[in-house]
């Protein structure tokens, strides 16, 4: 049996309109579900990407924090987003330079180039294109 696909992510974040207005720029749309789940311990903000995946915000009642992302404590590291060339790389930090996101410029490896920056709560987001 072969293992699935990622289907969707979802991160919980500080302040849910921060994020949820950021993430709708970053994306080009805004969110296609905004509720609080059906027991009530948390609200999502889910976003339609390509594919058919989806991408979550959350955040748990009860259970605000302040605390900023580090990928050096155990638990996330980065979320990857697929470009399909290092020319769409290229496009991409162009867009995130228009939308006045910092990030560190394409980057090349021999496993592939990516153009890192970080959202609102310092959650660190790549575009990654596989060597060509």
């Amino acid at each position: 049996m072969a293992f699935p696909g990622l289907q969707h992510i979802a991160i919980t974040v500080s302040d849910l309109q921060r994020s949820t207005e950021w993430y709708t720029r970053l994306f080009g749309a805004g969110p296609v579900l905004d509720e609080d789940e059906e027991g009530g311990e948390f609200h999502h903000t889910v976003f339609a990407l390509g594919g058919g995946m989806l991408f979550g915000l959350h955040t748990h009642h009860g259970k605000e924090t302040r605390d900023r992302a580090d990928e050096r404590r155990t638990g996330l590291d980065h979320i990857g987003f697929a470009v399909e060339s290092h020319a769409a790389l290229a496009g991409w930090a162009r867009k995130l330079d228009e939308l006045g996101i910092s990030h560190g410029g394409v980057k090349k490896a021999h496993y592939g180039s990516g153009v890192s920056f970080r959202d609102p709560d310092n959650i660190a987001l790549e575009f990654f294109a596989g060597p060509e």
